[in-house]
């Protein structure tokens, strides 16, 4: 059996058919999305003491999280809410290890985390870079995850799916590859999303 041979809803109804060949190409299919993940977190993991290969098997039971609860009717395509899904149960695999629980959590959300992906922090992805910025204002983390909520409020679906990726630390090209769009549509995105965060800010 190829992958290619199928479309993504007729592997779904062959998996809510039991059909474990089906999960196997899905897997196939989308393995690649799990190793560009699973690449992001690796040095995280490193860091507090999981083994790669343990770190791999919260990775393969995100994708079967996603196999398993995946419904059409989110209108979310499958290649995404297996992206995402794999990022939850890395995330929750990391938080477990009380370590670096709190370091963790603060290189997620603080506006000052510099992003290699980017070459910027946070804020300078949303800010004009205005000595009177008003993202100065902004530096805690209650305050970060307001503004947070607000911003899913104002952006589209897709950009959204566009802002979690790149504030993970994902590339242009990673996403487009996640996202199956071009590195060009990626950056209209965050073009549009830079522009709708400013007009939040500006309202605050």
């Amino acid at each position: 059996m190829d992958y290619k041979d199928y479309s993504d809803s007729e592997l779904m109804y062959l998996v809510k058919e039991s059909n474990e060949d089906a999960k196997d190409i899905i897997l196939e299919k989308y393995r690649y999305v799990i190793d560009i993940i699973f690449s992001k977190y690796k040095s995280l993991g490193k860091n507090v003491g999981l083994e790669s290969s343990d770190l791999y098997q919260e990775a393969l039971l995100g994708f079967m999280d996603a196999v398993n609860n995946y419904s059409e009717k989110k209108d979310v395509k499958l290649v995404t809410f297996i992206s995402f899904c794999v990022r939850r149960r890395l995330n929750m695999a990391l938080m477990k290890a009380n370590r670096v629980k709190h370091r963790f959590l603060n290189d997620s959300l603080s506006l000052e985390h510099y992003y290699d992906n980017i070459d910027a922090t946070m804020m300078d992805l949303i800010s004009d870079n205005e000595e009177n910025n008003p993202l100065n204002n902004l530096m805690n983390e209650e305050e970060f995850l307001d503004l947070n909520e607000k911003i899913k409020e104002h952006l589209s679906k897709n950009e959204y799916e566009v802002y979690e990726l790149l504030r993970n630390g994902f590339s242009y090209t990673e996403i487009a590859t996640l996202l199956d769009k071009t590195p060009k549509s990626v950056d209209n995105a965050i073009q549009r999303i830079k522009g709708k965060v400013r007009k939040i800010l500006a309202e605050r």
